[in-house]
C-alpha cells in the first residue's frame, strides 16, 4: 500500500496535513496554515523537496531525542517528524518520507 496525505481542519479552524506511510504511520506533520490552499500548496512543497536530501535537517530533541524538519529551498520548515528513539529509525523515517512524499494521493477530511 503507497503512502498518501490527510489534509485535516484543527480544532482552532486551521489547516495541517499528515504524511502517511502506507502502514498508515504518520511520518510527517505540517505546520497549522490559515488557509485550504495553503495546505495544499505545503504538500506541493513536500513532494518536491522530499527528495532532496539536503532538505532534511537532522536534529535532538532537548531530551535526547532524535527528529527531523523538512524544509523547503527557501529554509522555511515543511515537516517535522515525531521523535524517534535512536539515529537509526530516525534515518529509516527520513527514508519513508523520501519514498512516500512524491505520492500525489491527498485524503481530504477538512
Amino acid at each position: 500500500m503507497a503512502g498518501k496525505y490527510e489534509i485535516k481542519k484543527t480544532s482552532d479552524d486551521q489547516f495541517m496535513f499528515n504524511l502517511k506511510a502506507g502502514n498508515g504511520e504518520i511520518i510527517l506533520t505540517s505546520e497549522r496554515y490559515t488557509a485550504k490552499a495553503s495546505a495544499e500548496n505545503g504538500i506541493r512543497s513536500v513532494q518536491e523537496n522530499s527528495q532532496k536530501d539536503e532538505r532534511f535537517d537532522r536534529l535532538e530533541s532537548k531530551s535526547g531525542q532524535p527528529y527531523f524538519n523538512l524544509k523547503a529551498g527557501n529554509g522555511e520548515i515543511i515537516g517535522t517528524s515525531e521523535m524517534y528513539s535512536s539515529e537509526a529509525a530516525r534515518d529509516n523515517g527520513i527514508a519513508s518520507v523520501k519514498t512516500n512524499g512524491p505520492t500525489t494521493t491527498i485524503d481530504d477530511q477538512a
